[in-house]
């Protein structure tokens, strides 16, 4: 029969054995969480860089359309400016 501290030994060494054992497997499980946490956060970070480029092509889009919606009114003073003036020459042209 073993003895006393042998017994002893025996189930340190087991229960040293199953922490190890535990402890790589909390490892691993740590390490999985981990990865899983640093893709959420790549894609809030994703998700925040899209969004804040739709918004500046938004703005950009507001600033074209307004300037389109300026050089058209431009446009049509300038054409009404230039009928004008063509019509005073031909009533002057007629006397």
């Amino acid at each position: 029969m073993a003895s006393r501290t042998e017994r002893f030994k025996k189930a340190a060494i087991k229960a040293a054995k199953t922490a190890r054992k535990w402890a790589q497997t909390a490892a691993r499980e740590a390490d999985r969480l981990l990865a899983e946490a640093q893709k959420r956060a790549q894609t809030e970070q994703r998700q925040q860089r899209i969004k804040a480029a739709l918004r500046r092509t938004g703005k950009v889009l507001k600033a074209v359309g307004r300037a389109a919606i300026v050089a058209g009114i431009a446009a049509g003073i300038a054409s009404a400016r230039a009928e004008n003036r063509a019509r005073k020459r031909t009533k002057k042209a007629k006397r």
